[in-house]
C-alpha cells in the first residue's frame, strides 16, 4: 500500500547487516545509507574497510571516523593521495562550499594556521595514532603510506590497544625500534610486516619484533633500511620458523643474512632479493633448505653465477615464478638448470641479462610445458628460435611481453600465434623486426586475445591491425608510435571490437576523424583514449566520439593542432564520467577551468 513501510516494519537489524555486508562495492552502500537513519546506522556498523588520504587535519578526520565506523577492521591510509573531510553531522553542505571548509575546526596551536586563518595541511601524528587504537578496537590490518610524522610513541599506544592487529605496512613511516618493539610484545597474531623506507630502524626493533612474534609472523619486506643488517635476519631465521614471504633490498646483507633465513625458515615461499653483496653461497643455501619455494626474484645480482641456479634447479621442485633481473653473470647455462629442475613454472622474466640467449630460452619452451606468461626485457641475444621452441611446447601461454628484443621477428610471433591459441595479453614494445605478417598471424589464430599493445613497433601498419580487429575480441588496443597505422586499421579495430575500453593511437600521423566516428560507433564502452600527437584529428571527430562514448573517464590530446578549446570544452560537457583531461594550458578556456577544473591536467606550466 502507498505510504505503508513493509521493509522496516519486517527485517530484523541482523538481516539488513548482512545485506550491506554483502555489497562490496563502496557506491551501492552509500546509496543504502541514504534511505533511512536506521539504515545509515547499520550501514555504519557493517563496514569493515575505510580508506584515507590526505586531508587538513587527519587526526581529526580519524577521530569523525572512529566514532562512526567503530567495526572497521581494515584502515589504509595513504598521504600521497589528496581527500577531502567529510561534513559535521547535522549540517548540509552549501552549494558550491568546498568539504574542507564545512568543517569547522578550532586551531589550539598558532603553528597549525596560517596568516589568513585557513588550516595549513599536515601529516597524521601521533594523536592520530591513538584514535585509531581507541576507536577500532577490531582493527586487524593496517596500512600506513609515507606517514612521516607518525613515532614509536604512537606505535606504543597503538599496539597496546589493538592487539588482534595481523598485517602493518609502515612504508615510509620514520617508526623507531620502541615502537616495532611494541609490536612484537604486544600483536602476538601479526602475520605480515611491511618495513619499507622506514629508516629510523635499526637490527635492535626487528629481533625484539622476531621473537615476539615468532610463531604468527609470515611475511616480511625490508627496503632502504640502512641500520638493519645480517643481525636482525639471524634473528629472523632463528624464531621465525614459519616465514613464507622475504622481500628485502639492502647493500648491507650479506651471505650471513640470507643463509640465517634459508636454513631457520623451511617453509619460505616467496623470496625477493636486491642484495648486491650476496654470493652464489647464499642462493645455493637456498637451494638445499627451502624446497617449498614457489617464487624467486632477483634483481641487479653481480657477485653469482650459474652455480646458484643450478643449485635452485636441484632442490626447488616447486618453484613456478621465477624473475631475473640485471643479473650480469647468468648464462644459458643457469636457465637451463632451472629449466629442466622447475618444471611446474608459469611465469618467467628474464630482464636485461645480457649473457642469457636463444639456448636458455629453447630449454624453456623445452622444459616448462605449463608456461602461463613469459617476458623478455631487453633481451638482445634472444632470437626467434627461442619463441618458435616456446610456442611449440608451452600451449597454454596465455601472456607475452616484449621489450627492446632486436632479434626477434615475424617468424617468432607466428609460431607463438600458432602454438599458443589460448593468448589473451600480448605486449611489445621496440622490436623493429616485428611487422604485419606476425600480427596478421596473432589475428587469425588468437581467438581469445583482448590484451594488445605494439608501442613503437614502426614495421606494423593497417594490414595487421586490420586481422586483429576481424579475429580478437580487444578490449585493450595500444598501438602508440606506430606511424604506419592509419583510419583503416582502428575502423577494424571500432568495428570488430566493440568491448575496447581502453585505446592509445598516439602520435599516429596518419588517423583522422574518420576513424573517431567508427569508434564512437563502434565501441561504446570505451573508458580512455589517448589521442596525443594525432595532427589530423580535429573538433568534428572528438565531438562525435565524446557524443557516443557516454563512459568516457580518461580523455589525453596533448599536441592535436586540430583540437581547439571548442573540442576541450566539449569533452567535459558531453562525458558525464570524465575523470581526467590532459590538454595545454592554453586550450583551456576560463568558462571550462570554472567548469571542470579539478578534472583537468596540463603537460606544461607556465615557468
Amino acid at each position: 500500500m502507498k505510504k505503508y513501510d513493509r521493509i522496516n516494519a519486517y527485517l530484523p537489524d541482523e538481516l539488513i547487516t548482512e545485506i550491506l555486508r554483502r555489497l562490496d562495492a563502496k557506491s551501492p552502500r552509500d546509496a543504502c545509507s541514504l534511505v533511512c537513519k536506521r539504515w545509515l546506522r547499520l550501514e555504519r556498523l557493517s563496514r569493515t574497510t575505510l580508506r584515507i588520504g590526505a586531508s587538513g587535519n587527519p587526526d581529526l578526520f580519524v577521530n569523525i571516523l572512529s566514532r562512526r565506523f567503530c567495526n572497521a577492521t581494515r584502515i589504509f591510509v595513504d598521504e600521497r593521495l589528496s581527500i577531502a573531510l567529510p561534513a559535521p553531522p547535522g549540517r548540509r553542505r552549501s552549494r558550491g562550499q568546498s568539504p574542507i571548509s564545512s568543517l569547522k575546526i578550532k586551531c589550539t596551536s598558532t603553528s597549525n594556521c596560517s596568516d589568513d586563518g585557513q588550516l595549513e595541511t599536515y601529516c597524521l601524528s601521533d594523536a592520530g595514532l591513538a584514535y585509531v587504537g581507541e576507536g577500532f578496537k577490531k582493527l586487524e590490518r593496517l596500512s600506513l603510506i609515507w606517514c612521516s610524522n607518525v613515532s614509536s610513541t604512537g606505535f606504543i599506544s597503538l599496539a597496546e590497544k589493538c592487539r588482534s592487529l595481523k598485517c602493518l605496512d609502515l612504508q615510509g613511516c620514520y617508526v623507531g625500534d620502541p615502537g616495532i618493539a611494541a609490536v612484537g610484545g604486544c600483536c602476538k597474531q601479526l602475520e605480515e610486516i611491511n618495513l619499507r623506507f622506514c629508516e629510523g630502524l635499526s637490527d635492535t626493533g626487528l629481533i625484539e619484533l622476531a621473537k615476539g612474534c615468532s610463531k604468527s609472523l609470515k611475511v616480511i619486506g625490508i627496503a632502504a633500511c640502512t641500520k638493519i643488517t645480517d643481525v636482525s635476519l639471524d634473528a629472523v631465521g632463528s624464531h621465525c620458523q614459519n616465514l613464507e614471504i622475504l622481500s628485502l633490498d639492502s647493500e648491507f646483507i650479506h651471505n650471513e643474512g640470507v643463509l640465517a633465513v634459508a636454513r631457520g625458515c623451511p617453509v619460505l615461499k616467496v623470496l625477493k632479493l636486491q642484495c648486491v653483496n650476496v654470493t652464489d653461497e647464499a642462493l645455493q643455501s637456498v637451494g638445499s633448505s627451502c624446497p617449498s619455494l614457489e617464487q624467486l626474484a632477483l634483481y641487479s645480482f653481480q657477485k653469482f653465477t650459474d652455480k646458484s641456479l643450478q643449485a635452485i634447479g636441484k632442490g626447488c621442485k616447486k618453484l613456478k615464478d621465477l624473475t631475473l633481473s640485471d643479473c650480469f653473470f647468468l648464462s644459458d647455462k643457469g636457465l637451463e638448470s632451472v629449466a629442466t629442475g622447475c618444471t611446474e613454472l608459469t611465469h618467467i622474466e628474464v630482464n636485461g641479462c645480457h649473457n642469457i640467449g636463444t639456448n636458455g630460452l629453447e630449454s624453456i619452451g623445452k622444459s616448462c610445458k605449463q608456461l602461463l606468461e613469459l617476458a623478455l626485457l631487453y633481451c638482445q641475444r634472444i632470437g626467434n628460435q627461442a619463441l618458435v621452441e616456446v610456442g611449440h611446447g608451452c600451449k597454454f601461454l596465455q601472456a607475452l611481453h616484449l621489450v627492446d628484443c632486436s632479434s626477434i621477428g615475424d617468424a617468432a610471433i607466428c609460431a607463438i600465434a600458432k602454438g599458443c591459441r589460448n593468448l589473451k595479453k600480448l605486449h611489445i614494445r621496440r622490436c623493429y623486426e616485428i611487422g604485419n605478417k606476425g600480427i596478421v598471424a596473432v589475428g587469425h589464430n588468437c581467438e581469445y586475445l583482448s590484451d594488445l599493445s605494439l608501442r613503437f613497433c614502426d614495421r606494423v601498419g593497417d594490414e595487421g591491425l586490420i586481422a586483429v580487429g576481424e579475429g580478437c575480441p580487444l578490449e585493450y588496443l595500444n598501438v602508440s608510435g606506430c606511424h604506419r597505422v592509419g583510419d583503416d586499421a582502428i575502423i577494424a579495430v571500432a568495428r570488430g571490437c566493440p568491448d575496447l575500453k581502453y585505446l592509445d593511437v598516439s602520435v599516429l600521423q596518419y588517423l583522422g576523424d574518420m576513424a573517431m566516428a567508427e569508434l564512437g560507433d563502434g565501441c561504446p564502452q570505451l573508458k580512455e583514449v589517448v589521442l596525443s600527437h594525432c595532427h589530423e584529428i580535429t573538433n568534428v571527430g572528438l565531438s562525435y566520439l565524446v557524443s557516443k562514448c557516454t563512459l568516457l573517464e580518461i580523455c589525453h590530446m596533448v599536441y592535436c593542432p586540430g583540437i581547439t578549446s571548442e573540442g576541450v570544452a566539449t569533452v567535459v560537457s558531453g562525458c558525464a564520467n570524465i575523470k581526467k583531461i590532459l590538454v595545454e594550458k592554453g586550450k583551456v578556456s576560463e568558462r571550462t577551468k570554472r567548469r571542470a577544473g579539478s578534472v583537468i591536467s596540463y603537460l606544461c606550466v607556465d615557468l
